[in-house]
């Protein structure tokens, strides 16, 4: 996880971090917001900027549904500066919707603390009462940290169920697995959930891929705990029976020679004839070296970031306040502001800083023919922007030349991306496509297509929605829920990550101030999507550097260039 840049108090001198530790939370007797069932917890965790008073925030576990007692998944990763006071805050909110600003669930209470405090506690484990909540006693918080190995191993495990217990009264069971590593103290930190499989005894659940040092901090020897329960939708999953292993047993024997015996403690004690709740047994195991996204950085992969703005009548005219391509002269508007916050982190990764830049949904000169893949710049040849600064340019001087028309097709600009895409299969570049957009899609039938073919290549898809529009059918390409699909064929992967701007906008208007959240929101899947296409097609770190052609064939330029006068813009 991407954390606050550390900045070392003299700059002469670069301060190497002790160590990185990873921060596990939990909490107790949380208050209960809702009405027919219980709150649905989120933490977050801050971090206080150097030499400031600022807390930035700095990474959100799960939201865990239905519980007062929720024992989070997801850690946080932390460099850990033993000569430093590392000031952390965690606050804990009741997710009520899908918004991503804070503002808008209900806040259950907060704790500040060091993370030398943490570490230094007896176990490396504090518990602390929450407070500023809605009410005196808010619950409390419990915070562990461990120093993590630098194994960079991951494990991939699949297991299957035999004959578990049935639970539900009208039905079977809905079983799932929850895996816990022991810890030096002899208590237990959550790892991994499985899915829920519904109303069967006999699951077998989906191949999942964990890092060695999260499942159990690179010791093969440590005891992992398996709970198997089943799925309440009130939260109060029943427990089916456990079994203990470990990572050496899992990875010695040949696939499906392993089975453990699922005992609940209370009926063993119970009944002297108790043989077990079932029976769970590994069908897969592998250890293999994970690569992370800044090895391949490192190896030479370039990101090749392009931009496709829409350009469709239902902005309103761009001479209009009203009109979300106005442009303020006292601040960026929405789709500035996007492709600013977004360009200004990835422009980072491009060594040669040329992004070629596209509109759609427009009447373009000469012909003022409606085009769905024109350059911002008024070349076809060459599209190529220098920098956000570029973007920036190219953008304010298309509005002035093209007519605002329609409809609002994405299929032909995310094909025009996927074709160079396809001539950079080997992990030299990967690229990201930027669309930002304020309406319904009128090509969605097509968009998916596009979307399913080019999810087998190298190249993610980032969506921002601007208005006030209806964004269903984005959250349906996002994918997230349920793996986007055309015609019975399913993406080969999650490549769609889509935000509504207006999720970042504070109470005030103040859209500065959401910037550094909605690139740090907009850009969090990409990194993993990179890995996920290296992994899949077996591409190790040190590709081979890219030859970098341009949409036509030609070698891309080497400076940018000027945006082409009013009446020389082509249509691609």
């Amino acid at each position: 996880m991407a954390g606050v840049p550390h900045q070392p108090q003299n700059p002469l001198q670069t301060v190497v971090p002790a160590t990185k530790v990873e921060v596990s939370l939990s909490c107790r007797n949380l208050l209960d917001m809702d009405v027919f069932s219980k709150s649905d917890p989120m933490a977050v965790m801050f971090v206080q900027a150097t030499a400031s008073t600022e807390y930035r925030e700095y990474g959100r576990t799960e939201t865990i549904w239905n519980t007062l007692n929720p024992d989070f998944v997801k850690k946080f990763t932390i460099d850990y500066f033993f000569e430093e006071s590392q000031k952390l805050m965690f606050k804990v909110y009741d997710i009520d919707s899908q918004s991503a600003d804070l503002s808008k669930h209900d806040f259950l209470g907060q704790v500040t603390c060091t993370l030398g405090e943490i570490v230094g506690a007896p176990g490396s484990k504090i518990e602390k009462p929450l407070t500023s909540g809605p009410a005196k006693k808010c619950g409390t918080i419990i915070l562990s940290a461990e120093e993590l190995s630098s194994c960079k191993d991951a494990v991939t495990l699949q297991f299957r169920a035999t004959k578990l217990d049935k639970k539900d009264f009208f039905g079977k069971s809905d079983p799932f697995l929850l895996f816990y590593r022991c810890n030096e103290d002899g208590s237990w930190t959550t790892c991994h959930k499985t899915e829920v499989i519904k109303n069967t005894l006999n699951p077998q659940w989906k191949h999942f891929t964990i890092p060695v040092r999260t499942f159990c901090n690179a010791d093969y020897d440590r005891t992992i705990k398996v709970e198997c329960y089943d799925w309440n939708r009130d939260g109060g999953h029943d427990l089916i029976g456990v079994f203990t292993t470990n990572l050496r047993q899992l990875t010695s024997g040949p696939a499906g020679s392993q089975t453990f015996d699922v005992i609940h403690p209370k009926k063993k004690a119970k009944k002297k004839k108790y043989k077990h709740s079932g029976t769970v047994t590994l069908q897969y195991a592998k250890v293999e070296q994970q690569y992370s996204f800044l090895d391949y950085v490192r190896g030479g992969t370039q990101m090749n970031f392009t931009v496709a703005i829409d350009f469709t009548a239902s902005n309103g005219q761009p001479t209009q306040p009203t009109s979300l391509h106005y442009i303020n002269p006292y601040g960026m508007n929405q789709y500035a502001t996007a492709l600013s916050a977004v360009g200004e982190i990835i422009q980072d990764y491009d060594s040669d800083k040329l992004f070629p830049a596209f509109g759609f949904g427009a009447r373009t000169p000469p012909g003022y023919v409606v085009s769905h893949c024109f350059p911002l710049n008024g070349q076809p040849g060459n599209p190529y922007c220098f920098g956000v600064a570029g973007i920036m340019e190219a953008y304010q001087w298309t509005l002035r030349q093209v007519q605002l028309f329609g409809p609002t097709n994405f299929s032909p600009v995310i094909n025009h991306v996927a074709r160079l895409a396809s001539q950079s299969r080997e992990g030299g570049e990967y690229f990201v496509l930027l669309i930002v957009t304020d309406g319904v899609i009128t090509d969605f039938e097509q968009t998916k297509e596009a979307i399913v073919n080019a999810a087998t290549l190298p190249l993610s898809i980032i969506i921002v929605g601007v208005g006030n529009d209806d964004f269903e059918a984005m959250e349906i390409l996002d994918g997230d829920e349920v793996r986007l699909s055309y015609r019975g064929r399913q993406a080969e992967r999650d490549i769609v990550q889509f935000v509504p701007f207006r999720d970042y906008v504070d109470r005030q208007g103040n859209q500065v101030l959401s910037q550094a959240r909605l690139a740090k929101d907009v850009l969090a899947e990409v990194p993993d999507q990179l890995l996920s296409y290296m992994k899949k097609h077996g591409i190790k770190p040190g590709a081979p550097p890219p030859a970098y052609m341009g949409p036509s064939g030609s070698s891309v330029p080497t400076a940018p260039s000027a945006p082409a006068g009013p009446g020389t813009t082509n249509i691609v």
